[in-house]
Formats: C-alpha cells, structure tokens, sequence
C-alpha cells in the first residue's frame, strides 16, 4: 500500500465511524470521519482524499450523490459504497456511477481493509454482498 492513503469515510450512523476509523488508521491510513454528508462534501471541495467509503441511505444527500460528486471533483478518487440496504440493481447503479467497490453491512472492519488495500493497489474490484 502506499504512504498514508488519505481516506474520507462518511455514515450517518456515529458507531460506524467510531468502529472503522480506528481499523483503518491501524493499516496506516489517515481517516477523516463524518455523519453528516453536507459536511464531508464542504471537505472534499477543500481535499482530494484517495478514497471515500459512503453509506447510501443518509437524509437529505445519499451515497450516490456523494458518489457523482466525487467523481466529478476529484476522478482518480476511489469510492466505496456501504449500505445495509444491499440489493443487486443498487450495487449495480452504484457501479455503473464509477463506484471502485460496494459492501453490504453487516461487515468487518478487516472486509473494509481488504477493500481498501486493493483500491490502493488498483487490484481490481472485491465485492461482498452479505444478502
């Protein structure tokens, strides 16, 4: 993996954050976390982050709004897409939006990571769907 990846990780849910932000900077990653999607997107104006990890049902702004975003911003950043609301017409959406990866809660942090480390490597897409 290269120096400290720069990563951007936005659920509403405090917990996610609170678990994944410490497994994450454990494999050597600089991890900005937000609840709030307005918020990160006023970040992602000010930063490049080399990956984004978004949950897709948040009030107001969703995932996939998250996902053009970025994309249009800042195109070599990778994101990936979390959801508890795993659905095949959904990951499918999300990847035709250029989504490096899509992960279906429940998960691990270590399937986050695994994740994480092949977006950094551009080791190709690892998809998990936990239906």
């Amino acid at each position: 993996m290269p120096d400290k990846l720069r990563v951007l990780l936005l659920d509403d849910e405090p917990m996610v954050g609170k678990r994944l932000k410490p497994a994450l900077e454990k494999i050597g990653c600089d991890v900005e976390s937000f609840q709030d999607p307005k918020r990160a997107l006023e970040r992602i104006d000010q930063e490049e982050f080399d990956i984004v990890v978004t949950d897709v049902r948040m009030d107001e702004i969703d995932g996939l709004q998250v996902l053009e975003y970025v994309k249009e911003k800042h195109p070599r950043t990778k994101v990936i897409i979390i959801t508890g609301y795993a659905m095949m017409a959904l990951a499918r959406q999300a990847m035709e939006k250029g989504a490096f990866d899509f992960i279906a809660k429940p998960f691990t942090p270590n399937d986050l990571r695994e994740i994480i480390e092949k977006a950094a490597t551009g080791d190709g897409s690892a998809t998990k769907f936990n239906f």
